[in-house]
């Protein structure tokens, strides 16, 4: 990026019109994370805005900005979220009809946000592609103008006044900021006004693993198109980031790091427990970058800032948070165990942990030599706890299978109850991805016509945007080519687990 460019972003960021409908959100020392990670550590609450996210920053410094004829026409834009309630908080203060193409699987909370403040909420397709095809077929048709979510200088420059914020906030020099990444627009216009007035600082973006968008395109050189998203982190779950924002942040951002989602659900509790505010997972992403990058460089006494960026989560979703913090926090460990099939041997497996807590135990008769138990244990101390605990009971005769980041074994397994199947034949295991909506599951259902025999099959609702299943079908081994087109044809994301250690252990 070009000095001429960044100077005009500078002066973006410094004649912004945000506050019209922001706030100057408070810096908040972390002190439970300063604490436990040996550094100062403060977060940027952005989750306190009126829409509960920094959207609405960017979205009326750029609707401010339209002439009068443009705002006569209207505005329209695409978003699973937090940026539609920015287009519609700003519409309604400037006097601006807005409208807003959502996808049908967009949190009912945000789509009663959109509603809330007068903007006309538009659900249509199962993705944000959808959706922005359909606006921009909008904006053609009718002249409405398009704000885009993020690859917009006027929108950058609107996140841009957190970073402008920060350094007031925080006089003191600055180690690392972490930001969240969805399409790049917040971190782009943060590490723009940052490295302009504090190069020193260090300015690291943070993604989920499942959508690692600029990440990809910054370890290339070049912006590229991820075949397929992950949507844990729904508002950051983007295919691909913009030209503006990917040569800002490939000029100007020290790194890139991503995040999974056990990492997610902690970095969740732990802003739960320092401030009693329950962020959305995009909006956790900058504390969950921040704790692995700490934890990995060992770093200490520096003054590091995630961004809080969102809190706009749907109250089912808790559910999910819950059971994955703990694991994420490397607080719990999960074993699979073979223990004798005989009295007693619940007592004398507890007996082998020792004074350790059983967080879960799950059992089901298979035979009357050994049998397979699934089962949670807390610990203290992460992975070393987990090795010697392992070892630990290897010692003493146990067999232990390690499924604690066995994405099988935490979505399905652990609510699954039965055992092994007797006398099936030719059965493989495969887990299934599909846009969660109204009749979603039965649509699943009817695609599979009845051509392969289920022989196991299980479905939890985790509040998400994508449903989640696991099926087990018979297909013998002279139909297995036909079987896998069959599976392509069907279009949704698919994994084989069939030689998953934990289905072969308590399933199979």
């Amino acid at each position: 990026m070009n000095k001429d460019r960044h100077h005009k972003i500078i002066e973006k960021i410094l004649t912004a019109r945000v506050y019209d409908v922001a706030i100057e959100s408070p810096l908040d020392s972390a002190k439970s994370l300063s604490k436990r990670f040996d550094n100062n550590i403060f977060l940027k609450r952005e989750d306190l805005q009126a829409v509960f996210s920094f959207k609405l920053r960017g979205a009326f410094n750029c609707m401010f900005q339209l002439t009068e004829e443009q705002k006569q026409l209207g505005v329209v834009a695409a978003s699973a979220g937090n940026h539609a309630q920015g287009v519609a908080i700003a519409g309604q203060k400037l006097g601006i009809k807005t409208t807003i193409v959502m996808p049908k699987i967009t949190p009912e909370i945000k789509v009663k946000g959109v509603r809330s403040y007068g903007g006309n909420a538009v659900l249509t397709g199962n993705t944000f592609d959808d959706a922005y095809a359909h606006a921009m077929e909008l904006s053609e048709k009718e002249g409405m103008i398009f704000i885009h979510p993020f690859d917009d200088l006027d929108v950058i420059a609107g996140q841009g006044t957190i970073g402008m914020e920060l350094l007031r906030q925080h006089p003191d020099p600055i180690d690392i900021v972490f930001v969240c990444v969805g399409g790049g627009g917040l971190l782009s216009g943060i590490a723009s006004y940052i490295k302009y007035l504090s190069p020193s600082t260090k300015v690291i973006g943070v993604e989920h693993e499942e959508a690692p968008s600029m990440t990809e395109a910054v370890k290339k050189g070049e912006i590229i198109e991820l075949e397929s998203i992950g949507t844990f982190a729904d508002g950051a779950a983007v295919r691909k980031v913009g030209d503006i924002t990917f040569d800002i942040v490939n000029n100007l951002v020290d790194e890139m790091i991503t995040v999974n989602t056990d990492e997610t659900c902690a970095a969740i509790k732990d802003v739960f427990e320092d401030t009693r505010t329950m962020l959305e997972p995009a909006g956790a992403l900058g504390v969950a970058g921040l704790k692995k990058y700490v934890e990995k460089h060992q770093i200490k006494d520096q003054q590091l800032i995630a961004i809080s960026s969102g809190a706009n989560i749907n109250f089912d979703r808790l559910r999910h948070v819950a059971e994955r913090a703990e694991i994420g926090e490397k607080r719990e460990v999960i074993f699979g165990v073979t223990i004798p099939e005989r009295h007693n041997s619940f007592r004398d497996f507890c007996q082998a942990l020792g004074d350790r807590s059983i967080t879960e135990f799950n059992y089901r008769y298979s035979d009357n030599n050994e049998a397979q138990v699934f089962t949670g244990i807390k610990v203290n101390d992460g992975d070393n706890e987990k090795q010697i605990i392992m070892q630990e009971l290897q010692q003493q005769g146990y067999n232990v299978i390690d499924l604690t980041d066995n994405e099988l074994a935490k979505v399905h397994l652990r609510f699954m109850v039965g055992g092994h199947a007797q006398n099936i034949n030719d059965e493989r295991l495969y887990r299934f991805s599909f846009p969660e909506k109204p009749g979603a599951l039965l649509h699943f259902l009817t695609s599979m016509r009845g051509i392969w025999n289920i022989s196991l099959f299980h479905y939890r609702n985790h509040g998400s945007d994508f449903g989640r299943v696991l099926v087990g079908m018979q297909v013998a081994s002279e139909n297995y080519q036909k079987f896998t087109q069959f599976l392509d044809d069907l279009g949704y994301e698919y994994w084989d687990e069939t030689d998953n250690p934990a289905y072969q252990s308590f399933l199979r």
